[in-house]
């Protein structure tokens, strides 16, 4: 018996080294492998300091009318996921897409989470940035909480939100329940590159794309290697965290009823989240001049209808 148990130690002890050896190899591979794309793929746009972060914009256009991109959590690449959106509307408007702190070419950061800090941080990068309000705010999912809040706070700077499937104070509650052990799962297997062993065509089901005409070869390479960089961040998981009470923060103020909106909302998104859609027309009952359109798509509406989304923004502004 006693040789059993010796056996069994020893086997459990070179499962472990092996475990150890597998994981080291992939930090070392994906350290060095971030270093080369970090050479292959420099920021796009403009980065900015705000405070000990630096923020990353992306800007596009010269017209009157500027209209702000504000990613949904997780986006790893937020100024490539909304490209099939902007690339129709950039010859109306100043797009400018706002990468927070953990997200795309941004910094990761140690501050804090909460809606007003995440708020002010994209207030003074645009600023920086020398983008001037009024702004049109094209929030995704969950940023949609920052959308509101911004017109909450400073209803002068906002001249309509245009929500591509966005949160609202209420929708928390209509979404599956995430532990945060799965997250630091997830953060781990990403820290130490393990996501660069994902298969080819799960990396596609994950993100379509890669396998769509509206990214050139050259993108999808790019938005690839910022999968690989920004994915499960520090700043995402810890905003995950703050998503409730933020949440609160929002609905505590009520709704900015005399801010212009117009949502896009996912059926699909409702089948995963039931109330999804009902929470967020509910919400627009109490605006003034408040709007949406049903997609029969996934949660990331930007992607499969970006030319019908593009023309109702336009004829949604033209007639405020």
């Amino acid at each position: 018996m006693l040789i059993v148990v010796k056996i069994v130690g020893i086997v459990c002890i070179l499962i472990l080294a092996i475990v150890l050896i597998v994981f080291a190899g992939s930090f070392i591979n994906h350290s060095l492998r971030l270093q080369k794309e970090t050479k292959t793929f420099p920021p796009p746009g403009t980065l900015v300091s705000v405070g000990t972060i630096n923020m990353h914009l992306y800007a596009q256009g010269e017209a009157e009318n500027t209209l702000v991109f504000l990613a949904g959590h997780g986006t790893s690449c937020p100024t490539l996921d909304f490209k099939p959106l902007w690339s129709q509307l950039v010859d109306s408007f100043t797009i400018v897409v706002v990468e927070r702190a953990g997200y795309g070419w941004s910094s990761v950061s140690n501050s804090p989470r909460d809606i007003d800090t995440i708020l002010e941080q994209t207030r003074t990068a645009l600023q920086l940035a020398g983008h001037t309000a009024p702004y049109v705010l094209v929030p995704h999912s969950m940023s949609g909480l920052e959308a509101l809040r911004w017109a909450q706070k400073y209803p002068d700077e906002v001249q309509a939100i245009i929500g591509l499937d966005p949160s609202t104070p209420m929708a928390i509650h209509t979404l599956p329940n995430v532990q945060k052990s799965q997250l630091s799962v997830l953060q781990f297997i990403s820290k130490i590159g393990l996501t660069r062993l994902i298969p080819e065509s799960d990396m596609k089901k994950n993100l379509p794309l890669l396998d769509s005409d509206a990214l050139s070869d050259s993108d999808k390479a790019n938005y690839r290697a910022m999968f690989y960089r920004s994915t499960v961040t520090f700043d995402m998981v810890r905003e995950f965290e703050q998503l409730g009470k933020n949440s609160e923060v929002v609905d505590q103020l009520g709704v900015p009823s005399e801010t212009p909106m117009h949502f896009f909302l996912s059926q699909d998104q409702d089948h995963i989240a039931p109330g999804w859609v009902e929470v967020a027309t509910t919400y627009l009952s109490s605006v003034t001049e408040g709007s949406y359109t049903i997609l029969p798509t996934e949660h990331y509406v930007h992607h499969e209808k970006a030319a019908l989304i593009a023309s109702e923004i336009r004829r949604f502004l033209n007639q405020l």
